[in-house]
Formats: C-alpha cells, sequence, structure tokens
C-alpha cells in the first residue's frame, strides 16, 4: 500500500503500540531489526516515541508504568481499532461482554484512545482520530501488514466484534481461518487456539512485512530475540513468530507475489 492518506473505517486496525520496561532498548532494537527512526518522545507526552520508516509513523514505543502503583503490565504489542466515538464504542464494549481497561481519554489534540478486553480476555485499543489518523504507511518492509486475533471462542469472538463495525467470515483457501472485514474488504484475520501452544491466551497478533524472512530472523537471533515458530512457507508467503529481548512477541511476512 502507497502512504496512507484517507481517514482510517470503524473497525480497520489503524495503530499499534509496544509497553517496555527499557523503552529505548527496544528503540535500538527495532530500528536495527526494521529500519524504524525513532526517539523517546517529551515528557508531555510521557516520552511516548512514534517511531517511522522513511519519515512514515508505522508504531509507538512507550515505557511501561504501573498503574495506581501495582506491576508494571506485560510487554505486549497493542492493536488499535479506529472509531468514530471512542466513548460510544466503549459502551458497546461493555454492553457486548467486554471490559474497558482503560477508559476513554484525550491525547493531546491528538485523538481519543481507550484500551479493553473483549469477551474471551484478548486486549486492544480504540484510536479516535483528530490531528493523527494512524499508520501512515502499511503492507511494505518494516511496517504492519496484517493484524490477527488469536481467541478460544470463534463465534463470541464474531458477534463481540461486530458491534465495533468488523465482521467476520471463512476465508477462502484457509479452513479453520476467518477473515475480518470492514465495508467487504478484509483488514485482519481470526483463527481459535486450537493450534498453539497449551494455555495459549487469547489474544491480538502484529505482522510486519519483511523483505526477507529468513534474514530478519537472523538478525533478531543475534540482536538476542527468540525465535517462537521458525520461517516456513503458507498461504500468504513465508512467515515466522518472534519475540523481541524484552517479551513482545510478532509475526514477520514476506508475502507471496500476488
Amino acid at each position: 500500500m502507497p502512504e496512507v492518506t484517507d481517514p482510517y473505517k470503524p473497525g480497520v486496525p489503524c495503530w499499534i503500540d509496544l509497553m517496555v520496561p527499557d523503552q529505548q532498548a527496544a528503540l535500538d532494537f527495532y530500528r536495527d531489526l526494521f529500519g524504524w527512526q525513532g526517539e523517546v518522545g517529551p515528557p508531555e507526552t510521557g516520552g511516548y516515541a512514534v517511531c517511522s520508516v522513511n519519515g512514515r509513523a508505522v508504531a509507538g514505543i512507550m515505557a511501561a508504568m504501573s498503574p495506581d502503583g501495582g506491576p508494571p503490565p506485560p510487554t505486549a504489542w497493542t492493536t488499535y481499532l479506529a472509531t468514530d466515538d471512542a466513548d460510544a464504542a466503549s459502551t458497546a464494549i461493555t454492553s457486548g461482554g467486554g471490559t474497558v481497561l482503560m477508559p476513554a481519554m484525550d491525547v493531546m489534540t491528538l485523538g481519543r484512545m481507550a484500551v479493553a478486553a473483549d469477551p474471551a480476555g484478548a486486549v486492544f485499543g480504540l484510536w479516535q482520530a483528530r490531528d493523527f489518523g494512524g499508520f501512515e504507511v502499511a503492507n511494505e518492509p518494516g511496517a504492519v501488514i496484517w493484524n490477527e486475533l488469536a481467541t478460544s471462542d470463534v463465534d463470541a469472538a464474531t458477534t463481540f466484534y461486530r458491534g465495533l463495525g468488523i465482521e467476520a467470515g471463512p476465508m477462502d483457501g484457509a479452513p479453520g481461518y476467518y477473515g475480518l472485514n470492514v465495508d467487504g474488504r478484509a483488514v485482519g484475520g481470526m483463527q481459535g487456539l486450537e493450534n498453539m501452544p497449551p494455555d495459549t491466551p487469547p489474544h491480538w497478533t502484529v505482522y510486519f512485512a519483511v523483505d526477507d524472512t529468513d534474514s530478519t530472523i537472523d538478525a533478531l537471533v543475534r540482536a538476542n530475540g527468540n525465535v517462537l515458530v521458525p520461517p516456513f512457507d503458507m498461504m500468504a508467503g513465508r512467515m515466522a513468530v518472534a519475540q523481541d529481548p524484552q517479551g513482545g512477541i510478532f509475526s514477520v511476512l514476506k508475502p507471496a507475489p500476488m
């Protein structure tokens, strides 16, 4: 996809960010792995770093903070779904059996955000854009190419996310896999937990596009990352599942030729 200029429609994954104990270490790791540019932000944004590829925003990284003096949250990538109204979407989440973990709040003039969990416990964010729309580029090396929900109850998830503007349906040629669609276009995927390690909790996964899956994984290992699923070929291309040195899990994919 070329540079993104149109607003994201409600339900479309529009941003991701990572909370980590050591923000600078994460910035260095992803700079070396994906070529991102980014630095610790100003105090008024809590130091939030917006990372970019060729000057176009692709992700955020921030230092993990302990809520109310409790333990810091786990290191994890969060997928944000676009919404026209974060408060109304939060109400829909609660009505649908989900949980609002962080109530809707303004982020200066950039937008309004919330963090929630679906009924099975998968955590995701909401983003109501104002001055900042989200990804400025996608589907090219170093940027997000796919967002995927792994859930313990596909039917319940289908009903829940419909309330946020997403329709789920079987994906052709991929038994047991479902497309997450907005206005008839696939914007993500969904699958059950059957083929994952025991005790894997429901979760959203971020996929990054790369030029070469194997060389990216080699670089990750040299940088003290972990390989959870080695590179393999599948319908969409060649992918692998990895973990950064602080525990953040993500996938990389060299897409198959169209």
